[in-house]
């Protein structure tokens, strides 16, 4: 079977009185990746995660995701508290059994490499040169195998000069180490809270939605209101020769889902 990864984003779980909706909306999308056949090799949700990054909310969000039986891998996100996140999850499966928020994770088919563009009290990003250095030698090691790099903060811009105004700063010295590797098949980002594609670094960005609410498609100045739309996630799937992406729909009424 191809390898597959579901693309799972933002799904910002939190708690107290409107803790319900993300929550069944991250466990809503989880079980529509379960009815997949096949199953992916693994899920990545790519960032913000909690919405104040409190560690009440990480132990909500490990609640909601303990039992998943995939391999399932976290990355953080602006909203996200990477000191509160290594607390509930370093040495577990789900931070790629470490206790750093950038780690790679090598499966049979495919090297999985999460980094953390996360800055303090901003809600844009950016790679620090150590982070970029480790990234230069991760790639490395699994030359003749696809490597797909995640992150949260989307690298190019998308059209919206709101969320634009927030991506990855330092998008370019990014791609300065991923032009370094052929083997980089897929860039995956979220923040945006919407599907966007394009071309990155002689690879392929792409932003998952998000698992709660959606951003308005606002292509001129202005804030971009959430917007009514279904949830839905992606689906990066090995083809014959390159990558391709697929979008899942799963807030439909005729969407199957299981439980776990």
């Amino acid at each position: 079977m191809p390898a597959s990864i579901a693309h799972l984003s933002d799904p910002h779980l939190t708690t107290g009185p409107l803790a319900g909706a993300p929550a069944e909306g991250l466990r809503r999308a989880l079980g529509r990746v379960l009815v997949l056949d096949p199953q992916p090799d693994c899920v990545v949700i790519t960032g913000d995660l909690a919405d104040r990054g409190e560690p009440e909310e990480y132990r909500a969000f490990h609640q909601v995701i303990d039992r998943f039986p995939l391999p399932l891998h976290l990355v953080a996100g602006n909203h996200d508290d990477p000191g509160e996140l290594l607390a509930e999850f370093a040495g577990t499966r789900f931070l790629g059994e470490g206790a750093q928020t950038h780690y790679a994770v090598d499966h049979p088919a495919f090297t999985l490499v999460v980094l953390d563009s996360t800055v303090p009290r901003s809600p844009g990003g950016r790679l620090g040169a150590p982070q970029l250095a480790w990234l230069d030698k991760a790639l490395a090691r699994r030359p003749d195998l696809p490597a797909v790099v995640c992150l949260h903060h989307p690298p190019i811009a998308v059209g919206i000069p709101f969320l634009d105004g927030m991506r990855l700063e330092n998008g370019e010295e990014l791609a300065s180490v991923l032009t370094r590797h052929d083997n980089v098949t897929r860039v995956l980002a979220g923040h945006v809270h919407r599907p966007v594609v394009g071309a990155f670094a002689g690879s392929v960005v792409a932003t998952a939605p998000s698992t709660h609410l959606q951003s308005g498609l606002v292509l001129r100045d202005a804030v971009p209101p959430y917007a009514p739309e279904p949830t839905s996630f992606l689906l990066h799937l090995a083809g014959d020769a390159a990558w391709v992406t697929h979008t899942v729909p799963v807030s439909h009424a005729a969407a199957r889902v299981a439980g776990f």
